[in-house]
């Protein structure tokens, strides 16, 4: 394992220096957005500093940020495994994109298809495809197990000839679950079905090939990777050209850009860059795929381990229950949620928050789930992730702490 994961990479974040009343800060809130690192920070500040302009003109400024666009493509491109830069898009954020394809699908999908959503999903891979009833569409969903594992015997079940795409998170933000993409694929591939994936919570943690995935388009925020607030999506080659997108006929009208509206923020597009170059620096390889994939494995490794540490701990306290599947590395991001009985998840999270530790309470953004589980009248869950730059320390006083509000010793 490449052991500056695990140690030297905390200095490269300055958010983790910062201290409350002498006390360091606990970065748990991963899944919702982590910190950035200097890198990061460096490279957007440096696009502000000397290439600030708009695009295709014939002045300095102007190329080198034709060029930092150019290059954030390349560089997803290669974080994704996909085919080349002409499969990357950018949005605001991943919802929006999601919002913008549904209206493009509405158009081309043939009438009377029906669209397969999850249970388990986060509501920006299931409300824009719900939307879709509104054009006559059947939108399906397929069940969340008392276990926080997808019923896939429920989705074989649904999935049919008159499917025409397959909505499914890759992991779920508020559980943790991993799903079986590849069975998914498999079933959406047998019924001529396209298949869209949502991966803003796996691909934090995981490398991504979509080539071997085969899916139609994939989905993701560079925020959950260490970089700005930009969605990306990849859409499989020749894909986009075929929708009628919302778009302004001054747009390109080709892919990757006819799904883009209005000017992108290139300041953000330097340090999408940055942050998959920042990944490449914890692998070793001739070319860039080779050490992002195997800086993915050095991460997922260090996370692993670290999550089973605060899995334990959390376990042994007297009326935690962990909500969501057994912590497994295959099927499980690094992300661990729980009730306390006694407390509400916001009252948990007031008193970490407290104790300077950062973690989330209530659905996530993931309703259906919380609610199919029975959680949401009482509020939810609390959510810790663990994230690159976390150590041991990190998760022991957590736990310490977690032990204390259990046993009502609040000092």
């Amino acid at each position: 394992m490449n052991t500056k994961v695990l140690s030297s990479c905390a200095a490269d974040f300055p958010a983790l220096s910062r201290t409350i009343n002498g006390d360091k800060l606990i970065f748990l809130d991963g899944p919702g957005g982590v910190q950035v690192p200097e890198q990061v920070i460096d490279a957007i500040s440096e696009y502000y500093r000397v290439s600030n302009s708009n695009t295709h003109g014939y002045f300095p400024t102007t190329k080198e940020t034709d060029a930092v666009i150019d290059k954030a493509r390349e560089d997803m491109a290669t974080l994704l495994g996909a085919s080349g830069p002409e499969t990357i898009s950018f949005g605001q954020n991943m919802t929006t994109l999601n919002f913008s394809l549904s209206r493009a699908l509405a158009r081309y999908l043939a009438p009377g298809s029906e669209i397969l959503v999850t249970q388990l999903d986060h509501e920006s891979n299931r409300g824009p495809w719900l939307k879709m009833r509104e054009h006559g569409f059947l939108v399906r969903e397929v069940k969340l197990l008392d276990d926080g594992t997808l019923d896939y015997d429920d989705f074989k079940n649904k999935i049919g000839p008159q499917t025409g795409l397959v909505a499914v998170g890759y992991a779920s933000n508020a559980l943790g679950t991993i799903n079986d993409i590849k069975m998914v694929r498999a079933l959406s591939t047998k019924m001529d079905a396209m298949l869209l994936i949502d991966a803003v919570h796996y691909a934090p943690h995981f490398s991504i090939d979509v080539q071997e995935l085969d899916c139609d388009f994939l989905l993701c925020s560079a925020y959950k990777f260490y970089g700005p607030h930009v969605g990306i999506l990849y859409s499989k080659p020749g894909l986009l050209d075929q929708l009628d997108t919302d778009c302004l006929i001054t747009q390109e009208q080709k892919a990757p850009y006819l799904i883009e509206t209005g000017t992108l923020n290139h300041a953000a597009l330097a340090g999408v860059s940055a942050a998959v170059n920042y990944l490449a620096r914890f692998g070793m390889g001739s070319d860039k795929r080779t050490r992002l994939v195997q800086a993915m494995s050095n991460i997922r490794d260090h996370e692993y381990t670290l999550v089973s540490q605060l899995h334990a701990g959390l376990s042994a306290i007297s009326g935690l229950q962990i909500i969501g599947p057994k912590l497994d590395p295959e099927w499980h991001t690094p992300t661990l949620s729980f009730t306390l009985e006694g407390y509400s998840p916001k009252q948990v999270c007031q008193y970490l928050g407290e104790k300077n530790i950062c973690a989330w309470d209530g659905h996530f953004y993931a309703l259906r789930a919380i609610e199919v589980l029975g959680l949401l009248e009482r509020g939810g869950v609390t959510r810790m992730g663990i994230s690159m730059y976390t150590s041991k320390e990190d998760v022991a006083y957590t736990v310490k702490c977690v032990e204390q509000l259990a046993m009502k010793e609040m000092a």
